[in-house]
C-alpha cells in the first residue's frame, strides 16, 4: 500500500457510517451473544488460542456475524480472505484456493476463508468449496441469515460447527449506545450529545435487537439535529421517532421468519388462544404477507384441527376469503380477523387425522424435533431442535392445554375481549378461564425447553474416548452421574463447573454434554490432577477440561483470574459439600460463580446415615456385651457434634442454601453398591494415628484396646477378601437463584 492508498483508506474509514466505525475490533469490545462467545465458551477459547475449525454463523441482521469474522481476522495468525457470496463466483473461490495452497505449500501457513451471505452461493459454488474444506486447505467461516441446515450444502454443514446468534437484548443495545456516545475516536464522544431517556428507550425498542439499525438511527438523529446555542446536540423523543419511524421486521417470505411466524399463528389458533392468534396475524400483515396465503392456511386448519368439532368452520373461513377477494385491502382485514377469531374460539376436533393414521402405515413417519413451541420443526430434525416443549392440544382433555403462545414480553397480554352477545356469550367464560390457566402455567415456568444455539458435527474419535471413559464407571456410580445431569440437563453451549472431579465421574460426562461450552473441574489432590491430566491428554487441547488443584477459596480466586467474568450455567458436584471446611463460605462461593439462570446440582453421601461396619460382621464372633459396645461406639461417632465429617445431614445443606437466597429441592435416596474388602482397605480402617483419624482411631475414643483387637480380628476373619453390600444414604440437591 502506497501513501495515496493509505490516505484513501483513511478517508474511507473516517466517512464510514457509525455502525461500521464502531464495529468491535476484539472480543472485549464485542457486546452480547454470551451463549456463543461469553467467557469460557468454546468459540471464545478457539479464537483466543487461534485454533479454529470451520464455522457457520447463523442469525438475523445486526447480531454480529460479520463482526465476529473480522475479530477473527484481527487476531489470527492465519491468512484471512473475505468473500461476499452476492458478488463472488467460482472464479473468486478458485483464486482464494490457489492463494491458500501457495501459502500452505511454501510457508506452512493456514488460510481462513470468510464467506458472507454464504447461503447465496448456489449448489455448484458450494460444491467447489467442499474438497478444500475437507482436506484442510482452507478453514471456512460462513455467515448467513438463513437456516444453514436448509440453505447450505449438507456436506459443508456436517464439517462445520454452527453457532446461532440471537437478536440483542435491550440491555445490550443500551450498552451499544453508551459505547457510541462515549467513544472519542470512532463515535460521538467528542460531541456534546444529550440523549433524552425517552428517546433512548424508543431507539432501543424499535431497533428490535438489531445493533446496526440502532446505530444508523442514532447517527441520523445526531447528524440531522442542529446544535443549540450552548453547542449541545439535544436528541428528544420527537427526533428519535423521526430517525427510526417503523420497527424493522425480519420477514423473508422464503426464509425462516416466514415459516416460523405462520407456524406460530397456526399453533395459536389450534391452541384456542385468540389473543396470540391476533398478534401473529398482525405481525404477518404488518410485514406484508399475502392475505390469500393466510386464508389458504386457515381453510386447511378448519378441516385439520376443527373438522367435525364445528362443521361450519370451513364455511365461515371460505366466506371470509370470498369477502376479502371482493373488498380487498385495507378493509379486507376485517374478514381476515373474523376468520381467525372464529377458528381460535370454536371447539376443536382432529377426527380427520384418522386419514393420516392410515397414511402413516403406508409411508414412514417423518421425525421432527422442534426447539421453541412456536417454531416450524418440519424442516429441521438435527440442528437446533426446533419444537421441544410444544404441548399438542389434542392430547389433552377438551383439546386444550395451558401453555403460552405469545412472545415472552407479551405473555398475559389481552387483545380479544368477547362480548356478551350471540355466539360470543357462550365462549366468554371459557376464554376467561383459559387465560387464567395460561397465566398460572406461565408463573410455573411454561414447560418450554430453551432453544439450542449451537451445533457441531460428530467427532467419532472423541465420542469413543469419552464413552470408554464413562463405561469404566461402576453401575451404581453411573446411576448417580446420570441422575445429576438428568435433574438439570445442560445445553450444548453451557459452562459447567465440577466441584469435586476426583476420578472424573462427572467431568467426562460434562464434556460429552457441552461440546460448544466448557468444563472446569476442581481436584482435591495433586494425584487426582495428574491422573485426570493423563486421561485428558487423549483429547484435543480445546476439548480438554480446565483442571484446578485448589481448595474452594483458592478456586474462587483462580477462576476470575483465569477467565474474567466467567459464570457457570451448571455447577455440579459429588461429595463436594462434605469437603467444605467453612460451609457458609462454600455456599457463598457457589452463589458467586453461578450465572443468574444457572442451576446447582449436588449428590452428597451422608456419612452419619451410611453403612455401619458392625452390621457386616456376624455377631457370634463377639460377646453380646462387646457387640453392644461396638454399635454404641459407632452411633456415638456418627452423631458427634464436633466432627465435621458427621455433624451434618440433609437439613443442614438445605438450610445453608436457603439462607443464602437459593430456591432448593432435596431428594433423599439409598444406594447399594458392592465393595471388595481388600487387605489394604482393612489396613486403612485399622491404622493408628493417621490423618484424618481412621475408623479404629474413632472407635478408640469409646472402646478398650481389648475390644478393638477383637473387632479387628473379627473383621479380618469374616470380611477380608469378601465382596459386601455397602449401603449409603444420599441426597440430591437442586438449587437455583430466584
Amino acid at each position: 500500500m502506497d501513501l495515496f492508498d493509505h490516505s484513501r483508506q483513511t478517508q474511507i474509514d473516517r466517512d464510514a457510517p457509525l455502525a461500521a466505525r464502531l464495529r468491535p475490533r476484539n472480543l472485549d469490545e464485542f457486546i452480547g451473544q454470551d451463549a456463543v462467545v461469553g467467557p469460557g465458551r468454546l468459540l471464545r477459547r478457539a479464537i483466543q488460542a487461534d485454533q479454529l475449525s470451520s464455522l457457520i454463523f447463523f442469525g438475523p441482521p445486526g447480531t454480529g456475524k460479520t463482526t465476529l469474522a473480522q475479530i477473527i481476522a484481527n487476531t489470527t495468525s492465519a491468512h484471512f480472505i473475505a468473500l461476499n457470496a452476492v458478488l463472488a463466483g467460482v472464479k473468486d473461490i478458485r483464486e482464494a484456493i490457489a492463494t491458500a495452497q501457495e501459502l500452505r505449500g511454501q510457508y506452512g501457513r493456514r488460510t481462513i476463508l470468510f464467506v458472507d451471505e454464504v447461503h447465496r452461493f448456489n449448489k455448484a459454488q458450494q460444491d467447489a468449496l467442499l474438497p478444500w474444506v475437507e482436506n484442510g486447505t482452507v478453514v471456512l467461516i460462513g455467515a448467513t441469515t438463513e437456516n444453514p441446515f436448509f440453505e447450505v450444502n449438507k456436506a459443508l454443514v456436517s464439517r462445520s460447527r454452527i453457532f446461532q446468534l440471537k437478536p440483542l437484548d435491550p440491555a445490550d443495545l443500551y450498552r451499544v449506545v453508551e459505547q457510541a456516545l462515549g467513544d472519542h475516536e470512532r463515535g460521538y464522544g467528542d460531541r456534546p450529545v444529550v440523549l433524552d431517556p425517552a428517546a433512548l428507550d424508543h431507539l432501543v425498542n424499535v431497533a428490535n435487537g438489531d445493533a446496526r439499525a440502532l446505530l444508523n438511527a442514532l447517527e441520523l438523529a445526531v447528524e440531522t439535529t442542529a446544535p443549540a446555542e450552548t453547542g449541545q446536540i439535544h436528541i428528544t423523543l420527537a427526533v428519535a421517532e423521526e430517525s427510526i419511524q417503523q420497527r424493522a421486521v425480519l420477514y423473508d417470505k422464503e426464509g425462516d421468519a416466514h415459516f416460523d411466524t405462520i407456524s406460530a399463528f397456526i399453533k395459536s389458533v389450534r391452541g384456542s388462544d385468540p389473543d396470540a392468534a391476533l398478534y401473529w396475524l398482525a405481525r404477518m400483515v404488518y410485514a406484508g404477507e399475502d392475505p390469500r396465503f393466510i386464508f389458504r392456511r386457515l381453510v386447511i386448519l378448519a378441516s385439520e384441527d376443527i373438522g367435525l368439532g364445528d362443521p361450519h368452520a370451513v364455511t365461515v373461513v371460505t366466506s371470509c376469503a370470498a369477502a376479502f377477494d371482493r373488498v380487498g385491502l385495507p378493509e379486507g382485514r376485517y374478514p381476515l380477523a373474523q376468520a381467525t377469531l372464529y377458528l381460535a374460539t370454536v371447539p376443536k376436533s382432529n377426527s380427520t387425522m384418522g386419514f393420516f393414521d392410515a397414511l402413516a402405515a403406508v409411508e414412514q413417519e417423518r421425525e421432527g424435533d422442534v426447539p421453541n413451541p412456536l417454531r416450524d420443526g418440519n424442516r429441521d430434525s438435527k440442528g437446533f431442535g426446533h419444537g421441544q416443549g410444544y404441548l399438542y392440544p389434542h392430547s389433552y382433555r377438551e383439546h386444550w392445554v395451558a401453555q403460552q403462545y405469545l412472545p415472552r414480553g407479551l405473555q398475559g397480554q389481552v387483545f380479544y375481549q368477547p362480548s356478551d352477545q350471540g355466539y360470543e356469550a357462550q365462549i366468554q367464560t371459557q376464554v376467561a378461564q383459559r387465560r387464567e390457566a395460561q397465566l398460572a402455567a406461565m408463573v410455573d415456568g411454561g414447560g418450554a425447553l430453551p432453544e439450542a444455539l449451537t451445533y457441531s458435527p460428530d467427532d467419532p474419535a472423541r465420542d469413543r474416548w469419552l464413552q470408554r471413559t464413562l463405561s469404566q464407571t461402576g453401575e451404581q456410580l453411573g446411576a448417580v452421574r446420570d441422575r445429576i445431569f438428568d435433574l438439570a440437563p445442560p445445553q450444548r453451549h453451557h459452562r459447567i463447573l465440577d466441584l469435586n472431579a476426583r476420578t472424573g465421574l462427572l467431568t467426562w460426562e460434562a464434556l460429552r454434554r457441552v461440546p460448544e461450552g466448557s468444563v472446569y473441574a476442581r481436584v482435591h489432590s495433586s494425584q487426582d490432577q495428574v491422573a485426570l491430566e493423563e486421561q485428558a491428554a487423549q483429547l484435543s487441547e480445546l476439548a480438554r477440561p480446565v483442571l484446578v488443584h485448589a481448595d474452594f477459596e483458592a478456586l474462587a480466586a483462580y477462576l476470575p483470574a483465569h477467565t474474567p467474568d466467567i459464570r457457570f450455567e451448571r455447577i455440579v458436584g459429588r461429595n463436594a459439600f462434605g469437603q467444605a471446611v467453612n460451609r457458609d463460605r462454600f455456599v457463598a462461593i457457589v452463589q458467586q460463580l453461578l450465572s443468574p439462570d444457572g442451576v446447582v446440582v449436588l449428590a452428597e453421601t451422608i456419612p452419619r446415615h451410611s453403612q455401619r461396619i458392625s452390621a457386616l460382621v456376624d455377631g457370634a464372633a463377639l460377646s453380646p456385651a462387646q457387640l453392644k459396645r461396638w454399635r454404641k461406639a459407632e452411633n456415638s461417632i456418627a452423631n458427634a457434634a464436633t466432627d465435621p465429617r458427621f455433624n451434618w445431614q440433609a437439613q443442614t445443606v438445605e438450610r445453608l442454601f436457603l439462607k443464602t437466597g437459593f430456591t432448593v429441592q432435596i431428594t433423599e435416596a439409598v444406594q447399594h453398591s458392592s465393595i471388595y474388602i481388600s487387605p489394604a482397605l482393612l489396613e486403612r480402617w485399622f491404622a493408628v494415628g493417621g490423618q484424618p483419624p481412621s475408623y479404629r482411631d474413632q472407635l478408640a475414643q469409646h472402646l478398650s484396646e481389648k475390644d478393638l483387637a477383637t473387632i479387628h480380628q473379627a473383621c479380618e476373619r469374616q470380611l477380608q477378601g469378601q465382596v459386601v453390600n455397602w449401603r449409603s444414604a444420599l441426597i440430591y440437591l437442586v438449587a437455583t437463584l430466584p
